[in-house]
Protein backbone atom coordinates (compact mmCIF):
# COMPACT_ATOMS: atom_id res chain seq x y z
CA UNK A 1 0.00 0.00 0.00
CA UNK A 2 0.97 3.62 -0.54
CA UNK A 3 1.17 4.74 3.06
CA UNK A 4 3.17 7.87 2.38
CA UNK A 5 3.35 10.34 -0.46
CA UNK A 6 7.11 10.51 -0.92
CA UNK A 7 8.62 9.44 -4.24
CA UNK A 8 10.11 6.18 -2.98
CA UNK A 9 6.57 4.98 -2.27
CA UNK A 10 4.72 6.79 -5.05
CA UNK A 11 7.01 5.76 -7.89
CA UNK A 12 7.83 2.07 -7.64
CA UNK A 13 8.75 0.44 -10.94
CA UNK A 14 5.95 -0.91 -13.09
CA UNK A 15 7.09 -3.82 -15.23
CA UNK A 16 5.01 -4.88 -18.22
CA UNK A 17 5.82 -8.00 -20.24
CA UNK A 18 4.05 -9.91 -22.97
CA UNK A 19 3.77 -10.41 -26.69
CA UNK A 20 4.09 -7.12 -28.62
CA UNK A 21 5.74 -5.46 -25.61
CA UNK A 22 9.23 -4.14 -26.46
CA UNK A 23 11.91 -5.89 -24.41
CA UNK A 24 14.59 -4.11 -22.40
CA UNK A 25 13.12 -0.62 -22.74
CA UNK A 26 12.46 1.85 -19.97
CA UNK A 27 10.08 4.81 -19.68
CA UNK A 28 10.16 7.46 -16.97
CA UNK A 29 6.61 8.73 -16.72
CA UNK A 30 3.70 9.20 -14.36
CA UNK A 31 1.12 6.42 -14.34
CA UNK A 32 -1.54 5.21 -11.97
CA UNK A 33 -1.86 1.56 -10.99
CA UNK A 34 -5.41 1.80 -12.35
CA UNK A 35 -3.95 2.34 -15.86
CA UNK A 36 -3.28 -1.40 -16.00
CA UNK A 37 -6.94 -2.28 -16.60
CA UNK A 38 -7.48 -0.08 -19.69
CA UNK A 39 -4.04 -1.11 -20.97
CA UNK A 40 -4.99 -4.79 -20.70
CA UNK A 41 -8.33 -4.19 -22.42
CA UNK A 42 -6.56 -2.22 -25.16
CA UNK A 43 -4.03 -5.01 -25.79
CA UNK A 44 -6.82 -7.58 -25.83
CA UNK A 45 -8.51 -5.62 -28.62
CA UNK A 46 -11.46 -4.61 -26.50
CA UNK A 47 -13.16 -1.28 -26.10
CA UNK A 48 -12.32 0.63 -22.90
CA UNK A 49 -15.66 1.71 -21.37
CA UNK A 50 -16.27 5.46 -21.21
CA UNK A 51 -16.74 5.37 -17.43
CA UNK A 52 -13.12 4.23 -16.92
CA UNK A 53 -11.25 7.26 -15.54
CA UNK A 54 -7.75 5.99 -16.24
CA UNK A 55 -5.72 5.66 -19.44
CA UNK A 56 -4.26 2.89 -21.53
CA UNK A 57 -0.47 2.85 -21.68
CA UNK A 58 -0.38 1.06 -25.05
CA UNK A 59 0.75 4.13 -27.04
CA UNK A 60 3.44 4.87 -24.48
CA UNK A 61 4.69 1.31 -24.64
CA UNK A 62 4.67 0.96 -28.42
CA UNK A 63 5.67 4.49 -29.43
CA UNK A 64 8.17 5.12 -26.61
CA UNK A 65 6.29 8.21 -25.44
CA UNK A 66 7.29 9.58 -22.05
CA UNK A 67 4.82 12.44 -21.58
CA UNK A 68 2.21 11.66 -18.97
CA UNK A 69 -1.52 11.37 -19.63
CA UNK A 70 -1.98 13.36 -16.44
CA UNK A 71 -1.06 17.05 -16.01
CA UNK A 72 -1.36 16.52 -12.25
CA UNK A 73 -0.86 13.39 -10.16
CA UNK A 74 -3.10 12.89 -7.12
CA UNK A 75 -2.45 10.71 -4.11
CA UNK A 76 -4.41 9.90 -0.96
CA UNK A 77 -3.95 7.69 2.06
CA UNK A 78 -7.01 7.18 4.28
CA UNK A 79 -7.93 10.56 5.74
CA UNK A 80 -4.33 11.13 6.83
CA UNK A 81 -2.57 12.43 3.71
CA UNK A 82 -3.25 14.08 0.38
CA UNK A 83 -0.77 14.84 -2.36
CA UNK A 84 -0.58 16.58 -5.70
CA UNK A 85 2.38 16.63 -8.06
CA UNK A 86 2.45 19.19 -10.86
CA UNK A 87 5.50 19.06 -13.11
CA UNK A 88 8.52 19.20 -10.79
CA UNK A 89 6.68 20.26 -7.62
CA UNK A 90 4.92 18.12 -5.06
CA UNK A 91 2.60 19.30 -2.31
CA UNK A 92 1.82 16.92 0.56
CA UNK A 93 -0.96 17.75 3.05
CA UNK A 94 -1.33 16.15 6.48
CA UNK A 95 -4.82 17.25 7.61
CA UNK A 96 -4.76 16.20 11.28
CA UNK A 97 -1.30 17.67 11.83
CA UNK A 98 -2.17 20.91 9.94
CA UNK A 99 1.07 20.46 7.98
CA UNK A 100 1.79 21.23 4.35
CA UNK A 101 5.06 20.24 2.68
CA UNK A 102 6.36 21.44 -0.68
CA UNK A 103 9.20 19.85 -2.62
CA UNK A 104 11.01 20.78 -5.82
CA UNK A 105 11.65 17.32 -7.27
CA UNK A 106 13.94 18.57 -10.04
CA UNK A 107 16.41 20.04 -7.55
CA UNK A 108 15.59 17.81 -4.58
CA UNK A 109 14.60 14.34 -5.85
CA UNK A 110 15.07 12.80 -2.40
CA UNK A 111 12.58 15.29 -0.89
CA UNK A 112 14.91 16.41 1.87
CA UNK A 113 14.23 20.18 1.74
CA UNK A 114 10.69 21.29 2.54
CA UNK A 115 10.03 24.64 0.82
CA UNK A 116 6.63 25.28 2.44
CA UNK A 117 7.95 27.83 4.94
CA UNK A 118 9.85 29.86 2.32
CA UNK A 119 8.30 33.25 1.61
CA UNK A 120 8.53 33.01 -2.16
CA UNK A 121 6.60 29.73 -2.31
CA UNK A 122 3.29 30.78 -0.72
CA UNK A 123 1.64 31.61 -4.06
CA UNK A 124 2.73 28.26 -5.53
CA UNK A 125 1.28 26.46 -2.49
CA UNK A 126 -2.05 28.29 -2.87
CA UNK A 127 -2.21 27.36 -6.57
CA UNK A 128 -1.32 23.74 -5.92
CA UNK A 129 -3.74 23.55 -2.99
CA UNK A 130 -6.51 24.81 -5.26
CA UNK A 131 -5.66 22.16 -7.88
CA UNK A 132 -5.58 19.54 -5.11
CA UNK A 133 -9.12 20.51 -4.11
CA UNK A 134 -10.24 20.21 -7.75
CA UNK A 135 -8.71 16.74 -8.05
CA UNK A 136 -10.27 15.68 -4.76
CA UNK A 137 -13.66 16.66 -6.11
CA UNK A 138 -13.11 14.90 -9.45
CA UNK A 139 -12.01 11.74 -7.60
CA UNK A 140 -15.04 11.91 -5.26
CA UNK A 141 -12.74 12.26 -2.26
CA UNK A 142 -14.92 13.05 0.76
CA UNK A 143 -12.19 14.45 3.04
CA UNK A 144 -12.94 18.18 3.41
CA UNK A 145 -9.58 19.91 3.78
CA UNK A 146 -11.28 23.23 4.56
CA UNK A 147 -12.42 21.66 7.86
CA UNK A 148 -8.78 21.65 8.97
CA UNK A 149 -6.27 24.47 9.56
CA UNK A 150 -5.63 25.32 5.92
CA UNK A 151 -7.71 28.49 5.58
CA UNK A 152 -4.71 30.54 4.37
CA UNK A 153 -4.45 28.30 1.30
CA UNK A 154 -8.13 28.47 0.33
Amino acid sequence: GKQNMYEHSMKPPMIIVGPDIPKGEKRDMDVYLQDIMPTTIDYAGGEVPEYVEFSSLKDFIEEAKTESNYPEVYGAYCDLQRMIRIEDYKLIVYPYADVVRLFDLANDPQEMHDLAAEEGEQERIKEMFGKLLELQSSMSDTLVLSDFGFKKYL
